[in-house]
Formats: structure tokens, sequence, C-alpha cells
């Protein structure tokens, strides 16, 4: 059994896409981040470092949306599913990233991936 810790809408103005003016200018990315671990150990000792530190977590997302640019938001996704898998005691993680203001010639309220990587 794991347990989960939710961490959403975490915000950054990153420069990922394929087109020269995503490039350029950049835009808003979304990112949710559900992040599966034991937390028994922490409910126990009362202690931070028997659990993974959600700052470090969103850090770790914000870093990733506004650093090196890639094409495309499955890179994005993966990028930050590998390096939070990286930490101690996560053992699942399910991320979402959000492009609310992608180069579509319609109208609409949201682009988003989910990917979820053990």
């Amino acid at each position: 059994m794991s347990d989960v810790i939710m961490l959403t809408g975490i915000r950054g103005h990153g420069h990922h896409g394929v087109f020269p003016e995503e490039r350029r200018d950049g835009q808003e990315f979304i990112v949710d981040a559900l992040v599966y671990m034991q937390t028994s150990a922490a409910a126990t000792t009362d202690a931070l470092v028997d659990t993974v530190n959600y700052a470090t977590v969103a850090q770790i997302v914000h870093g990733l949306i506004i650093g090196d640019p890639v094409d495309l938001i499955e890179t994005l996704a993966e990028n930050i599913a590998t390096t939070i898998l990286q930490l101690v005691g996560v053992v699942k993680v399910e991320i979402t990233v959000h492009k609310p203001q992608a180069p579509i010639p319609v109208p609409f309220s949201d682009v988003a991936l989910r990917i979820t990587r053990p």
C-alpha cells in the first residue's frame, strides 16, 4: 500500500514548444504531481527525514518548468517524473503537465498530458 502527496497547480513561465514564438516568448505551464510513498514511518516519528519533503518536490517541478526548454510536454513530464523518482522513498509518480496557452487555432480551456511512472 502506498500513500500519496498531492501537489497541484505548480506554475512557472517556461519556453517549451516546437514553434519559434514559444521558445522566444515562453508561456505559463502548470504541473500537478502525485507522489506515492509510505508515510507510516513519518507519522510515527513525526520527523521530516522520514518522508518526502513536498517543498523539495515543488522546487524540482518549478525548476524543470523554467529550466532548459524542450519541444514537447511529453518530454517535460518525463523529466519531472524521472527526477522525482530519484527521491528516497518515492515508489511511483503521476505527473500532469498543463499548457493552457498552447498554440491551438480554436477556443479551448486547457491542454494537458498525464503520465504515470513506477
